[in-house]
């Protein structure tokens, strides 16, 4: 049977389950990935499950969130993470040495193996030929151990490219036409394979820059062969023998199709505040802005700080701008100095902030209020740049770059200037500033050092036989993991304290929500009912912890992103569906619901009876849980489960 490289990639490392959409799959995992705003707990994890040396072929914790030290908090965790990655025998990249997913790919990536990792963005290393796929931490705390990771068997989308870009257009504008095309939940369920004569035309970083808001999509992973491209990229890299070649077989299929022309495309920006809502950039030309920033994983290459120096060497960008610019890779920006477009950028105006994400989460570069800030990140969420009344837009470096020199969002096609032409450096720097794991025998010999503002996680209890919980919360559709818990400055820093990073639970939705919460949770907890895409964005397992701590017991929504969805169920929340969506209509906050003989109703079936005690009418509600997903949630979440498993 002819297999595409998806499929390929599955077959190779399953571990059990058949290769059928909509089936549970178990995989091997080869690689994870954590960084700083998520590792934090994925360390204390192990510590709990007792770890004693990483079962995997290299994971990673990267530092790359939690930059900025105004007090101790950030630091004392950089040096727990720094003493954990000893401990377990981790690869640690220290502070300053960039996003995590570029980093990985210059100098961890392997064409044909799987990566698991606890950021929602992981998925940008499928550029490399690799099954490469977000996860909640506890989820990846698991593959460290050497456990597979469980999923539903995708279906696999084929999206054949064509053509060559023409000037003024790049990488991003690829992905925004397939969030114009297909929105923030058009992946859903989905693997997203990108083949045809197009890929001769698009580097390995550009493929990077698809592959990683591919996440905006919904999807599971995006795929892309190891061809000649990938084997010059890991040459660039001192590391050509590494790579494999892992493409298509002839005759492969998909379970869907589309096709991109790359020569008709033209440059796209995604408006506030969605990166599903995208239009062409003609068509808002004219709109002022504040600030213009280039950087973040969805733009982490070469060529997409170099094109925009060029763009306005020997220029002034507009009185009144903000032009930031946000190095994604020390390795990166010491060859951006090499070739002295640093230089061309500063001398326009621009302000040079460290190697790391940055903006991209709200850590730092936050935009005035009532003001337009235009970005080449991956995500707009409401109040996801730090400040919360924003207003961001999504676009490739290109616009972003001619928009500093204009003041306003414009159509770089217009400018009076022709198309800057950027070549790769001759003799790139390779720089290798991963601290190796210690070898097996001096890593017992390791103390974790935890500073105070490290605390366990709390016990939780199983799920009961009878719940009556009321409705804490309304939300409509695509509520993101940023809206049910924010990053930035003020939050992330307490990522290892889930007592205080609680307090900040939904606070842009309902304000009143911790407090209701906490008296909640003494009175056998609460539910919170959702519409559409529920828990979209960011993999960060918090989102589901915190209300889980101020006593979230069930979630009944029309349907979920599929990360949170797997979060939710780790931390013991029953995650339901409407079996009929008009009765979403009848719950509202105060609503009580009743379930009763709760845990047979589980284990029988997937539709389980609600009762509201208001009218006491019946409503039908369902899951598509696995057996083990319900054994998870009758123990109460994936810690006692795996306790109860050791016992």
């Amino acid at each position: 049977m002819a297999l595409n490289v998806a499929q390929k990639l599955i077959k190779n490392h399953l571990k059990s389950g058949k290769m059928e959409p909509g089936s549970e799959i178990s995989l091997d995992i080869d690689q994870t990935l954590t960084q700083d705003a998520t590792g934090t707990m994925v360390m204390l994890e192990l510590e709990a499950m007792g770890l004693d040396y990483t079962k995997t072929e290299a994971s990673a914790q990267y530092v790359d969130h939690n930059l900025i030290q105004v007090d101790n908090k950030n630091p004392d965790d950089h040096l727990f993470l720094e003493s954990a990655a000893q401990r377990f025998g981790l690869y640690y990249s220290r502070p300053g040495n960039g996003v995590s997913h570029p980093v990985h790919m210059q100098r961890l990536a392997v064409p044909g193996k799987t990566l698991l990792g606890s950021d929602s963005h992981t998925c940008a290393n499928g550029c490399m030929g690799m099954l490469a796929m977000g996860a909640g931490g506890i989820d990846v705390a698991m593959a460290i151990t050497g456990e597979p990771f469980y999923i539903k068997m995708p279906e696999v989308m084929g999206v054949k490219l064509t053509g060559d870009l023409p000037d003024w257009v790049s990488a991003k504008d690829v992905i925004l036409e397939m969030l114009r095309r297909y929105d923030v939940k058009g992946g859903v369920g989905k693997i997203i394979e990108y083949y045809g004569p197009g890929l001769d035309n698009l580097s390995a970083m550009d493929r990077h820059v698809i592959a990683n808001m591919g996440a905006e999509l919904g999807a599971t992973a995006t795929v892309f062969p190891s061809d000649n491209e990938v084997k010059r990229f890991l040459a660039q890299q001192d590391r050509e023998d590494e790579w494999v070649e892992l493409v298509a077989d002839n005759g492969a299929t998909y379970d869907s199709y589309d096709e991109i022309n790359l020569s008709e495309l033209e440059p796209l920006i995604a408006k506030p505040s969605s990166p599903g809502n995208v239009v062409p950039v003609s068509d808002i030309a004219g709109t002022p802005i504040y600030q213009s920033y280039i950087g973040s994983s969805a733009n982490p290459g070469y060529r997409d700080f170099a094109v925009a120096a060029e763009i306005v060497k020997g220029r002034r960008i507009a009185d009144g701008m903000s032009f930031d610019i946000n190095p994604t890779s020390r390795q990166m920006l010491t060859n951006l100095v090499k070739e002295f477009h640093i230089a061309s950028l500063l001398q326009a105006g621009a302000r040079l902030h460290q190697a790391g994400c940055n903006g991209c989460i709200g850590m730092g570069q936050a935009p005035a209020s009532g003001r337009n800030s235009l970005r080449t990140t991956p995500r707009n969420f409401p109040g996801r740049s730090g400040t919360s009344e924003d207003s961001v837009f999504l676009c490739g470096p290109e616009t972003a770059a001619v928009s500093a020199l204009t003041g306003e969002i414009t159509d770089p096609r217009t400018m009076d200037f022709a198309y800057p032409e950027v070549s790769e450096p001759s003799d790139p720097n390779v720089e290798d500033l991963l601290d190796r794991p210690l070898p097996p025998e001096e890593a017992k010999e390791v103390d974790l050092v935890k500073g105070s503002n490290i605390v366990s996680i709390p016990g939780m209890g199983d799920l009961p036989d009878k719940l009556e919980v009321p409705v804490l919360l309304k939300v409509g559709d695509n509520i993101s993991t940023d809206e049910i818990l924010a990053g930035g400055a003020r939050v992330l820093p307490y990522r290892s304290n889930l007592p205080e990073i609680s307090n900040f639970t939904f606070e842009s939705v309902d304000s009143t929500y911790v407090d209701r919460g906490i008296e909640s949770k003494n009175a056998g907890g609460h539910a919170i009912v959702g519409g559409y895409n529920y828990g979209q964005g960011s993999s960060r397992e918090h989102a589901a912890l915190a209300p889980r701590y101020l006593g979230l017991r069930v979630a009944v929504v029309k349907d979920y992103a599929r990360i949170h969805w797997q979060n939710l169920i780790n931390f013991g929340i029953l995650p339901l569906k409407f079996t009929n969506e008009a009765d979403y209509d009848k719950l509202s906050k105060g609503e009580v619901l009743k379930f009763t003989n709760l845990r047979q109703q589980l284990l029988e079936g997937d539709k389980l009876t609600a009762t509201l005690a208001d009218n006491g009418e019946d409503i039908t509600v369902e899951h598509n849980l696995t057996p083990r997903q319900k054994d998870i949630i009758l123990h109460g979440g994936l810690i006692n489960w795996i306790k109860a498993k050791q016992v």
